[in-house]
């Protein structure tokens, strides 16, 4: 977003994930960097060297060399995409947890309330969890240090940390009318990001979060789980609402779970040879590290039951990605009814390389294509059925930014890269940034009227209006479709 929202609106973090590295990528991780190398333009290095050794020698002060070096490389990155990035150290250590979905801290799932932290949920298992924490309960200090005043990211560093190291939480539980003190000793916490229920006999719902190492696992383990419920399964519901993607095999995966054999998934393309490639659903394609293929196992435990059962997918803005990938080859492929609203439009690949024992460089080395060959870089995927986040409308869509919004972003590949704004572009991003602030105006007033309250239903909940629109799509009765929202083309990137 362009600006943050005021934290009544109840945006959850997870405590256990702290920042969400890799968050709207799609990425491939390769070990080593590459081998070899373009040319070199010497003359514009030469230069770079000799400012370097001017800083070194003329700056008012010393200069750290390492830390120059790493602001320089930085920079040049940043100059890329919206998606490149150079991974420092500690970076590149949070980029590899937040692909692995394990983390170090106490175990629970955190928003801000009047300034304090407020526990939504402690994972069950975790060290939060087993010293007692509630849903409801509001942390006022950690360690020695008062929350008030704190971001959520503070709040989330300092409750992080080395495994076996201990945090003291200050608990504030009004439902007792009392305040206490909690020690609890920091542990890996592994993040679920699957779940999954039986909205009711015969219809399931499953709901996909991001996609990480063991998001495969995940789901294919609760597809087991609903499919041994009775009766047999009539419909199902995958929820990639808010999913900002994550590792491409995974994605491919989980095409793979619902698609016929060996059909395209998605394809990319870019400079390297090895960037021009087709993935489809086949084990080859995802599986190719790993000793098991977990989806052939979900079919011959399920008699492949999820090749077939009737499925709609839900998106929003906020699907982006991978999630994107898995919503397309879905769409092109006709298996299945995608509703929602139109997703971010995040159409490229990410590459991880290391450039060391503990930095790395994340590059957009292609871009992507669904199976018909649609690029949806800018665009994203519109659903056949636009369906609003609540009966009464859109309540956070006008606060979300998409991929065409964010400064220096791709185009679709189509042309080339476009001019400098018109003063009409100029208007329009102007008064699209002028309804953001009203709405979240509106929004904040809402909330300071009904503290407590949450905007939008959870996902999954007997109140989520787009579910309930899918489920009546799985059982053939009407869909409450939107007469408000509309399909947002491609627009021109900002210079």
């Amino acid at each position: 977003m362009s600006k943050s929202v005021s934290a009544k609106l109840k945006i959850v973090g997870w405590l256990s994930v702290g920042a969400m590295a890799g968050a709207l990528t799609t990425v491939q991780i390769q070990a080593v960097a590459r081998g070899s190398f373009a040319p070199l333009p010497m003359e514009e290095l030469q230069q770079l060297a000799a400012v370097f050794g001017m800083i070194k020698t003329d700056y008012v002060e010393p200069v750290d060399e390492k830390q120059l070096i790493t602001e320089a490389i930085a920079g040049m990155v940043s100059s890329l995409d919206p998606h490149s990035q150079y991974y420092d150290k500690k970076s590149f250590k949070e980029f590899r947890e937040g692909t692995s979905g394990r983390f170090v801290g106490v175990g629970i799932e955190i928003t801000m309330e009047d300034g304090l932290v407020k526990v939504v949920s402690p994972i069950e298992g975790s060290p939060a969890f087993r010293a007692g924490l509630k849903t409801g309960d509001l942390i006022t200090k950690i360690d020695d240090t008062a929350v008030k005043g704190l971001t959520i990211n503070d709040a989330v560093k300092r409750m992080r940390g080395e495994p076996n190291t201990k945090v003291l939480l200050t608990v504030l539980r009004k439902s007792e009318d009392r305040s206490f003190a909690v020690t609890i000793v920091r542990e890996e916490i592994k993040t679920q990001s699957v779940k999954s229920k039986l909205i009711e006999p015969g219809y399931g719902w499953i709901r996909a979060s991001q996609f990480q190492d063991r998001t495969v696992d995940d789901f294919t383990r609760h597809l087991e789980d609903l499919a041994k419920t009775r009766p047999k399964l009539k419909g199902l519901v995958l929820d990639l609402r808010g999913n900002p993607g994550g590792l491409l095999e995974a994605s491919v995966a989980m095409s793979a779970v619902f698609l016929p054999a060996n059909v395209t998934v998605v394809s990319t393309n870019g400079q390297l040879a090895d960037s021009q490639f087709i993935y489809k659903a086949s084990p080859e394609f995802y599986a190719h590290r790993r000793n098991d293929d977990p989806v052939a196992r979900l079919h011959k435990n399920t008699g492949g039951i999820y090749k077939t059962v009737p499925l709609v997918v839900l998106v929003n803005e906020g699907s982006a990605s991978a999630s994107e990938i898995v919503a397309g080859a879905l769409q092109d492929h006709q298996r299945a009814t995608l509703m929602g609203n139109q997703t971010f439009g995040k159409g490229s690949v990410q590459t991880v390389r290391a450039l060391g024992p503990d930095t790395g460089l994340k590059l957009t080395t292609a871009r992507y294509y669904t199976p018909k060959g649609r690029s949806i870089q800018a665009k994203g995927i519109v659903p056949e059925l636009l369906v609003d986040e609540t009966a009464q409308g859109n309540v956070l869509a006008g606060l979300r930014t998409r991929e065409a919004d964010l400064q220096k972003h791709l185009s679709d590949g189509s042309a080339p890269a476009s001019a400098p704004m018109t003063d009409a572009q100029r208007a329009t991003e102007q008064a699209r940034e002028n309804e953001r602030e009203q709405t979240r105006q509106r929004l904040e007033e809402e909330a300071r009227k009904n503290p407590g309250q949450r905007l939008v239903p959870e996902f999954g909940s007997e109140q989520d209006f787009q579910l309930q629109q899918a489920l009546n799509q799985l059982k053939g009765r009407p869909v409450i479709t939107s007469k408000t929202l509309t399909v947002r083309p491609e627009e021109s990137k900002t210079p």
